[in-house]
């Protein structure tokens, strides 16, 4: 697929790699220019691979999961003078264990204000200026995880599944605005989130995984055809995601669990 995108500008959060970095370089790909962010000072590298697309690359190393720098990479939006074409809010993060016993409560409420605080609060800032232009598409980085509980990931599941609820829902909001939302929702995809989560022990952390690239290469088809969302990666996750309807929940957390569980915890 090639969009004819030339002059087109596209945000990305947690662009410093995985999913985030890979639909970077599909927007690059396809003529748009960059602002991208991220908490890790990777973002530099980022930015230096992607500008050999011959687009514009800026970067900014910002924590998102703080309120304050939300306003500040959104100043920095507007500081471009460019109206944005395109949003990826891609940024999130896990914790992985047992909710009571193992992680730590900061640990979990970072997941809830990176993954939901923080989108909600961008996507509210970068959506009235979008409304109001009568344009712009939003990808929001979803997950299989938010089609049943996540036994030994509770907190990361249960903000996957209000992001696919918010963005569902918005998306019915601005129907007749011109402005579309879609949900990409990957399965496990090889990228440093389960490290990150402290989930290296677990089986998903140690099997194989999908390649980030063709999930975002799904996203961003689907962003650009304006679907309502897209489970990408291997046919596994599709399967997944259809039986997580039909199963009870008891079901599903049962086999997050056997997914998910650290291997510390079975001993």
């Amino acid at each position: 697929m090639k969009t004819t995108s030339k002059g087109s500008f596209a945000v990305v959060t947690g662009a410093s790699s995985g999913i985030g970095l890979e639909l970077a370089k599909q927007f690059a790909e396809h003529g748009f220019d960059l602002l991208i962010v991220a908490d890790s000072p990777k973002i530099a590298e980022a930015a230096s691979a992607l500008k050999s697309y011959n687009v514009s690359v800026t970067e900014a190393e910002i924590d998102l999961a703080k309120s304050e720098k939300v306003h500040e990479f959104y100043e920095l939006i507007r500081r471009t003078g460019r109206p944005v074409d395109a949003i990826a809010l891609n940024a999130g993060i896990g914790a992985g264990g047992d909710f009571v016993r193992q992680t730590a409560l900061d640990a979990d409420l970072n997941v809830i204000d990176l993954n939901v605080r923080s989108t909600v609060h961008l996507a509210k800032l970068v959506l009235k200026d979008m409304v109001n232009r009568g344009q712009g598409r939003v990808l929001f980085t979803s997950s299989i995880a938010a089609t049943m509980p996540g036994t030994f990931n509770a907190v990361y599941n249960a903000s996957k599944a209000f992001i696919q609820s918010f963005a569902q829902a918005i998306r019915n909001e601005l129907k007749d605005t011109g402005v579309t939302i879609t949900a990409l929702m990957p399965g496990a995809t090889e990228t440093n989130f389960f490290h990150r989560a402290g989930m290296d022990d677990t089986k998903v952390g140690m099997a194989e995984k999908d390649d980030p690239a063709e999930v975002a290469k799904s996203g961003f088809e689907a962003l650009m055809a304006g679907d309502d969302h897209v489970v990408a990666g291997s046919f596994k996750n599709k399967v997944q995601a259809t039986m997580a309807h039909v199963l009870p929940d008891t079901v599903t957390a049962e086999m997050h669990r056997k997914q998910a569980e650290p291997a510390q915890a079975k001993r």
